[in-house]
């Protein structure tokens, strides 16, 4: 992975110093603020609960993603040009455009592809940080990254419909209801106690192999048990705070947090703020980059709410209009991120 700088420069391994402090506060302020309000406020009406999503919008969430045309040049350590940008805009033109389509054709079964579409995603931006920032060493071969990205970016979509069925059925119908609010029945089959018990029974089997490999894995159980730590967190976290409110400081405190420091990792000038501790200007710096396409992103939304076929009124729907704008990003920014995947060799261990 570049960062702008070479590999064993002070500055490159002061700012993964940095950036991995940094990841790991983000994972203790999301556990702790999520279980915190839970614990003193019981369960928040959902207007209130939509507010820690809405504000990802401009705050971490949504500008995550916004740097994509400036991440592969920068892993190569090459200038960014307009065969650069046309191919990122080609990736999200196509990949985003044949998705939005789905939504309208099937929306269903585009519900549950966004699922499955944000665990893959969810479960890259823990495998790189456990990788890259902490050296996690019990992650040497491909089968236990894999089987971390499917724990890990399980947790947040599986762990809540075994705690908060009625809830994930809430959002399922949110989403899908913007185009035809009798697809959602074709999923109702996800929220009986048989389907859920299975389910509950195979992750758990997952989760524990993962941690069981893992724990055999190494002789220095450090970075081990950060894994652990914050897999086990994670599970409680999801299964008392209510979904909403959930992914809402999950997404961008934790998630969001940890791709942002990873872009900055390939910009030789933040890099060089991070190690300095001068987080102000490194933050700025990516704000800066990632102004005009978070701007974007707002017209993407703007266009979804004048096009689906149910006018957004209330809040739910302007719920399910902010996670379908959010889906639709998603496809192509996954595209993107594997290719930096496959740039810094994470996906390529030694066996």
């Amino acid at each position: 992975m570049s960062t702008g700088t070479a590999d064993g420069a002070p500055n490159a391994i002061d700012a993964r110093t940095t950036a991995a402090r940094l990841a790991v506060l983000g994972g203790v302020a999301t556990l702790l603020l999520g279980v915190s309000i839970t614990a003193v406020a019981g369960t928040l009406p959902r207007s209130v609960q939509f507010l820690s999503l809405g504000l990802s919008v401009l705050f971490l969430g949504v500008p995550h993603g916004a740097v994509d045309h400036l991440v592969l040049p920068r892993a190569r350590d090459a200038p960014v040009t307009h065969r650069d940008l046309a191919l990122v805009g080609g990736i999200y033109l196509v990949a985003g455009g044949l998705y939005a389509v789905v939504w309208w054709l099937a929306p269903a079964v585009a519900f549950a592809a966004f699922i499955l579409l944000t665990l893959t995603h969810w479960g890259q931006g823990d495998v790189y940080a456990l990788v890259a920032l902490v050296g996690a060493d019990h992650l040497e071969t491909r089968v236990s990254r894999t089987l971390t990205l499917i724990v890990r970016g399980g947790i947040p979509m599986l762990v809540p419909l075994l705690a908060f069925p009625a809830e994930y059925a809430f959002v399922t119908r949110a989403l899908v209801g913007l185009f035809d609010p009798a697809a959602a029945t074709a999923l109702e089959f996800a929220f009986e106690p048989e389907a859920r018990l299975a389910l509950g029974i195979g992750f758990a089997t997952l989760l524990v192999a993962s941690l069981a490999l893992g724990y055999r894995a190494t002789d220095d159980h450090g970075p081990w048990l950060i894994d652990a730590g914050e897999t086990l967190g994670l599970v409680a976290y999801f299964a008392v705070v209510p979904p909403i409110l959930a992914i809402g400081l999950y997404f961008p405190l934790w998630h969001s947090l940890r791709h942002i420091l990873r872009t900055m990792l390939l910009d030789g000038r933040a890099t060089d703020r991070l190690a300095r501790g001068r987080l102000g200007p490194a933050f700025g710096r990516f704000a800066r980059d990632a102004a005009p396409l978070t701007v974007g992103a707002l017209l993407v939304f703007a266009g979804l709410a004048l096009a689906v076929p149910t006018t957004p009124a209330t809040t739910t729907d302007l719920l399910g209009l902010y996670l379908v704008g959010i889906a639709i990003l998603t496809l192509p920014h996954v595209v993107v991120v594997t290719l930096l995947d496959l740039e810094a060799g994470i996906w390529t261990p030694r066996g």
